[in-house]
């Protein structure tokens, strides 16, 4: 990719999180935003703003003679498997909102299909920037904490009628997945990014409140073994009242302790280890504001900024493909030991 070059992306999905695309997109002058797709109308999304080619579907896009280099896709979380093979068969690079799919297997095609071709899968976990996440990792990265004994996960979030709208995918099997693929995927990400892979997992879930909204649980504790060593547990709920409450990573190791928390792990609210002073980090980003909703931190620049810099040559992808298959896969396991 010659640097002297602008990258063109093209979004599929212009929701909540493929209008924040399109925005870090615009502020990147190394960035171009060349066109934009939707079921919707363009009036009705409320993106009259992007002076930008318009499409009714990503095949309409992809007859078209409109050049691009990195297609995003931010549709409903059970049309990225397909829509990524369409894009690479089209070779295009592929940038994937989290989930990556909703079945391993269907990562597994996507991987294939961009082998084939010879073109980039950027998997989205934006959280990984925020200056928490990166303090963390350096901490394990460094064996800072020693001998990991326990993580232990909680995310209680609030999800009703004002997200579950009768308009709206989420809540749908077939489009939606479930809170874990939805809400909660980043904090999965997170654990995994950290510590590796999961094993002899034991999982029940509930669904408390929403059988009239969605078709999946609502809550859920989740029990098991970290390959690498140590134990671990994730407890999490859309059933909180009116309003998130937290999302908290605790870690208990041989040198010290500490733990993230706030609505997405965006606050430091303990830090105790042996001969270690714990340093000032910079401030997170606020969360996604999606009307009643916070969602996971405002990172999605990074991101943009991540696929620049491996189409220049000049770094390697934050969060590739076969991680973004794994995320699917732990999920996928978790929900198979509910069953």
């Amino acid at each position: 990719m010659n640097k002297k070059n602008k990258i063109k992306f093209a979004i599929v999905g212009c929701g909540h999180i493929g209008k924040r695309h399109a925005e870090m997109i615009s502020r990147n002058r190394n960035a171009e935003l060349v066109a934009l797709i939707d079921i919707k109308s363009k009036e009705k999304l409320n993106i009259n703003q992007y002076d930008v080619p318009f499409f009714n579907s990503l095949e309409s896009f992809l007859s078209s003679d409109v050049v691009s280099d990195v297609i995003t896709i931010a549709t409903p979380n059970g049309l990225h498997a397909s829509q990524a093979i369409q894009v690479l068969e089209a070779k295009n690079h592929v940038v994937i909102e989290k989930p990556m799919a909703l079945t391993k297997a269907d990562a597994e095609a996507v991987i294939f299909k961009a082998l084939q071709v010879s073109k980039q899968i950027f998997a989205v976990m934006q959280n990984r920037y925020s200056p928490p996440s990166v303090w963390i990792k350096n901490l394990v990265e460094n064996n800072v904490l020693g001998q990991i004994y326990s993580v232990h996960i909680n995310s209680f979030w609030n999800r009703d009628e004002r997200y579950y709208t009768s308009d709206s995918w989420h809540g749908d099997k077939a489009l939606d997945g479930g809170t874990l693929f939805t809400q909660f995927s980043h904090f999965i990400d997170i654990m995994y990014w950290l510590f590796g892979d999961i094993t002899n997992i034991k999982s029940v879930m509930k669904d408390f409140k929403h059988q009239k909204m969605t078709a999946f649980e609502d809550a859920g504790i989740v029990n098991f073994e970290f390959v690498n060593g140590g134990i671990g547990n994730f407890n999490f709920s859309t059933a909180v009242w009116n309003k998130n409450m937290e999302s908290s990573m605790t870690i208990i190791a041989e040198k010290g302790s500490v733990k993230i928390g706030g609505q997405y792990m965006n606050e430091v609210e303990y830090c105790h280890i042996e001969n270690y002073q714990m340093p000032n980090l910079e401030p997170t980003n606020p969360g996604n504001d999606y009307g009643a909703y916070k969602g996971s931190a405002q990172n999605h620049h990074y991101v943009i900024q991540n696929v620049i810099d491996v189409l220049n040559g000049d770094k390697s992808i934050t969060t590739n493909a076969l991680e973004g298959m794994k995320i699917v896969d732990i999920i996928e396991r978790i929900y198979q030991s509910a069953n």
